[in-house]
């Protein structure tokens, strides 16, 4: 007499991990953000500041007119590094609410909170935006920029801890998606994702980016990132302030484009 045994052997579903790392990424609480920052005045710093920063062009211009444009150059790069500049503005956008704030620097001022279309404004300085900013990183998981991990992410990291703040979420842990799936914190730079992380020669800007997938470009109100330093000295806060909110409304824009049609 024969039995006939029959064994059922359970059949494990695989998951690609990066597949997750997508599916997680379009329902949990994403943050978009964007900052504006400003340089110090050159003839205000010390004097060995002020040779450190010039000693390469003055080895490198070949005659007068060349050190003063380059000298020039300088000045108007202050506010690219968190070691010569600070944060005047700090966009954060909700995702999916798309509600937000502006932080902002407004020195001499004292501005009442105002809301327009979903977006608060809120005076502050720099340190109380930074403080701010970490405070509503914690409950975000994934946060989203353009140019955030060559520029706003590490300025925000370092002017933080100028200021003895420590961040809450490392951004700049990981560089690609499926090296984040166990992170609290996923940065999507757009810049990087939509040039494929290199593999493409010209990065190209928000506005060219923006012109490309027919979203409304921030600068064309006619202000631009260069703009902000002249405005700040014209004590136009809350100018830069709202010229902040097309940065991040324009990156919410973006990053549905990529999402939709470029993540996989």
């Amino acid at each position: 007499m024969k039995i006939l045994i029959r064994i059922f052997v359970p059949i494990r579903t695989f998951v690609c991990p990066f597949y997750v790392i997508l599916m997680r990424m379009s329902t949990t609480n994403k943050l978009i953000l964007d900052i504006e920052t400003v340089g110090e005045d050159f003839d205000s710093l010390d004097h060995a500041t002020q040779e450190n920063l010039t000693r390469w062009i003055k080895k490198e211009s070949g005659n007068e007119e060349e050190y003063r444009l380059a000298l020039q150059d300088v000045k108007n790069g202050l506010g690219f590094s968190p070691l010569s500049g600070e944060i005047v503005a700090i966009g954060v956008l909700d995702y999916h609410k798309n509600e937000g704030a502006v932080y902002y620097q407004a020195p001499g001022q004292k501005n009442e909170e105002t809301k327009e279309d979903g977006i608060s404004f809120k005076q502050m300085t720099e340190e109380e935006m930074l403080r701010k900013f970490w405070e509503l990183a914690a409950r975000y998981e994934i946060f989203v920029t353009f140019n955030g991990r060559g520029f706003d992410v590490p300025f925000l990291m370092v002017r933080s801890a100028i200021h003895g703040i420590r961040p809450t979420k490392d951004l700049m842990q990981a560089r690609y998606p499926w090296q984040q799936r166990n992170n609290s914190a996923v940065h999507i730079d757009l810049q990087d994702v939509l040039t494929f992380y290199g593999a493409s020669r010209r990065r190209g800007s928000l506005h060219m980016w923006c012109r490309a997938f027919g979203i409304e470009s921030p600068k064309s109100s006619g202000v631009t990132g260069d703009d902000v330093g002249p405005m700040f000295k014209k004590k136009q806060y809350l100018q830069i302030a709202k010229y902040n909110v097309g940065d991040i409304r324009a990156t919410r824009e973006l990053y549905t484009k990529w999402e939709d049609y470029l993540s996989f």
